[in-house]
C-alpha cells in the first residue's frame, strides 16, 4: 500500500514529517501529549480535548481496533491525533473497525511515523503550543504557508467550547435500582461513564444544555447538580460561573469533575490559569488532603484553580470557609476544593476513569451520601462521608 507524506508544524517553527493516517487535509489545534498506555478510544472520544491535537506518547496504538462500547460521546473530538506507529493488524475479539476508520469516518486528520518522543519532550520544554497537520493536498504547501496558518489560529486561553460539545436538548439517564434523587448534569462535555457511574448510585440522571438558565433549573428542582468535563478556558465560562453561583445561594449540593472543578474555583471567587502543558494521561499522583492517601488518577486539563494548599480560606464570593482537598503530587497544582459551610466538593481529575484507573470511585459515593443527608436533614461532612450503599457495578473492560 503507498504511504502519503504528512507533516505536523508548530509555532515556533518546529516541523515533524510523517504519513498520513486517518483523514486527510488540514487540521489546526493546540498540540498537546497524553501518556496514557491503553484507553486511547476514551481518550479521543472525550470532549475535553476538543480543540487540541492529541499526541500519544505509547509508540504502539490501535492493537484492539475500535468497538461500540467504549467511546465516551458521539463522536471523536480531537483536533487531530499523531502517533508513532499505528497497528497495521487489529486484535480483539469486541473490535468491529479500526481506528484509522474511525478516524476517517469523524473527518480527524491525523499523522504517524513521528518521534513522539521527542515531540514529547519539546512540549514539556517550551509549553503546549499551536500547531498543524497537514496531508493530502495541504501537504503540498509552502512550509511558510503552513507556518503563517498555524500561527494565525486562536490560542486555547480565552476560547469558551462548551458549546461545541454540549448537548442540544435535554435528556434523562433513569436511576439504577432504587431511586434517591434526581441529578441536574450541565453537559460541558460529559462522558458517557460519567452519567453511567451517576445513574448507578440512585440518581435519575437529567443532562442539560450548557446554557440552561436558573429558572429553567429551578424549575426542575433536582436534589443536586453536577457539572462535567469539558474543554476551553474557564474564565470564559461566566454563564456557568454565574448559574453555579446562584445554585450554591439556593443551597443545592454540588459535585464536579475536571472543568466543573475550575468553575467551581472561579465560582467561589478565586482565579484560574493555564498550566504550560497541562496535566493528560491516566496515572497522575494525587494525595487527599482528608485521608492521607494517593490516589493515581485520569487527567485531562490544561487549566487549573489558583489557590493556596494547606490553609482553610475564606471564598471571595462569600460562600464561607474553602480548602484545598486534592493536590498534584508531581507539581502541586490544586487537584480538588472542598467547601466546609456549604454542600460543595470537586476535584479537577476523571473519577469515571473508563479506560483506568479506578482508585477515586469513592467520590461518586461520597456525593451520594451528601445529597442523601441532605435530603434527611442530616449534617454530612462532604469530604470524609464513605459509601453505605454498593453502586450496581457498572465497570468495563478497556482497550
Amino acid at each position: 500500500m503507498t504511504r502519503e507524506r504528512a507533516v505536523l508544524v508548530l509555532e515556533d517553527g518546529t516541523r515533524h514529517d510523517g504519513w498520513a493516517y486517518g483523514a486527510r487535509g488540514r487540521t489546526l489545534g493546540e498540540v498537546v501529549f497524553a501518556t496514557g498506555m491503553t484507553g486511547y478510544q476514551e481518550t479521543l472520544t472525550d470532549p475535553s480535548y476538543a480543540g487540541q491535537i492529541v499526541v500519544q506518547t505509547a509508540p504502539h496504538i490501535g492493537n484492539t481496533g475500535v468497538n461500540d462500547e467504549d467511546p465516551e460521546s458521539r463522536r471523536i473530538w480531537v483536533a487531530g491525533y499523531v502517533v508513532r506507529d499505528p497497528s497495521r493488524v487489529v486484535s480483539n475479539h469486541r473490535a468491529n473497525a479500526s481506528l484509522d476508520e474511525h478516524l476517517v469516518r469523524d473527518g480527524i486528520v491525523g499523522i504517524s511515523g513521528v518521534d513522539t518522543r521527542a515531540l514529547t519532550r519539546r512540549i514539556r520544554d517550551a509549553g503546549a503550543m499551536k500547531g498543524g497537520v497537514f496531508s493530502g493536498p495541504d501537504a503540498s504547501l509552502s512550509a511558510a504557508e503552513q507556518l503563517q496558518l498555524v500561527r494565525d489560529q486562536a490560542g486555547m486561553a480565552g476560547q469558551s467550547l462548551s458549546a461545541a460539545v454540549s448537548t442540544a436538548e435535554p435528556y434523562v439517564v433513569p436511576a439504577v435500582g432504587e431511586q434517591i434523587g434526581t441529578l441536574a448534569v450541565l453537559d460541558l462535555g460529559v462522558k458517557a461513564s460519567t452519567t453511567r457511574y451517576l445513574a448507578a448510585r440512585g440518581f435519575a440522571v437529567h443532562v442539560l444544555p450548557q446554557d440552561v438558565t436558573i429558572q429553567e433549573l429551578r424549575e426542575l428542582a433536582p436534589d443536586a447538580l453536577f457539572y462535567s468535563n469539558g474543554p476551553g478556558d474557564p474564565a470564559a465560562s461566566e454563564s456557568q460561573v454565574t448559574l453555579l453561583q446562584e445554585s450554591l445561594r439556593d443551597g443545592r449540593p454540588f459535585f464536579g469533575i475536571c472543568f466543573g472543578n475550575q468553575l467551581l474555583g472561579r465560582a467561589l471567587g478565586f482565579g484560574t490559569y493555564k498550566l504550560p502543558f497541562g496535566h493528560r494521561g491516566i496515572n497522575q499522583p494525587v494525595l487527599d488532603t482528608t485521608t492521607g492517601k494517593v490516589e493515581i488518577t485520569s487527567q485531562n486539563h490544561g487549566f487549573a484553580v489558583d489557590a493556596p494548599v494547606g490553609q482553610v480560606l475564606e471564598s471571595p464570593a462569600g460562600f464561607g470557609r474553602v480548602e484545598v482537598s486534592h493536590y498534584s503530587l508531581n507539581d502541586d497544582v490544586v487537584e480538588g476544593l472542598r467547601a466546609l459551610d456549604i454542600p460543595a466538593f470537586s476535584v479537577q481529575y476523571h473519577p469515571e476513569a473508563a479506560a483506568g484507573p479506578h482508585d477515586s470511585m469513592y467520590l461518586f459515593d461520597r456525593f451520594r451520601d451528601m445529597v442523601v443527608a441532605r435530603k434527611e436533614g442530616r449534617p454530612l461532612d462532604a469530604a470524609t462521608a464513605d459509601a453505605t450503599t454498593p453502586a450496581a457495578d457498572v465497570t468495563k473492560e478497556g482497550n
